[in-house]
């Protein structure tokens, strides 16, 4: 939908892959969904769900086996981020490295995003 053709919308380091391939298969689901929705101290959060059937609009990327779609609201605002996964010794997890995020919470768990491209919806 807001893609570049030959270019993926996001992006996964091996370990994120690995992981996504890890919950895929231990829950028998065919991907994760990602998105974004409005809450947190900065304005938006991240979200994560399993997923058993793409919708059509979904845009989906595949990487090393692992399925990621991107929820179609969250397309324009996701464009260009990497997925990792971390492991420290307090916490596990998901980190987004997205270039489109302008601000964040302390805790990291909230963005904001450059009010244009909401403009752009």
């Amino acid at each position: 939908m807001f893609g570049i053709p030959g270019k993926q919308a996001v992006t996964m380091t091996p370990k994120a892959a690995e992981q996504i391939v890890r919950l895929m298969k231990s829950g028998g689901h065919t991907g994760l969904r990602i998105g974004v929705k409005k809450g947190g101290c900065a304005g938006m959060e991240y979200t994560m769900d399993y997923v058993d059937d793409a919708d059509p609009n979904d845009e989906v990327v595949e990487q090393d086996g692992a399925r990621v779609m991107i929820a179609p609201m969250a397309q324009m605002f996701l464009f260009g981020t990497e997925i990792d996964y971390e492991v420290s010794l307090l916490e596990a997890g998901f980190k987004f490295r997205n270039p489109n995020v302008v601000d964040a919470c302390g805790c990291g768990e909230s963005i904001k995003f450059d009010e244009t491209l909401a403009e752009q919806r």
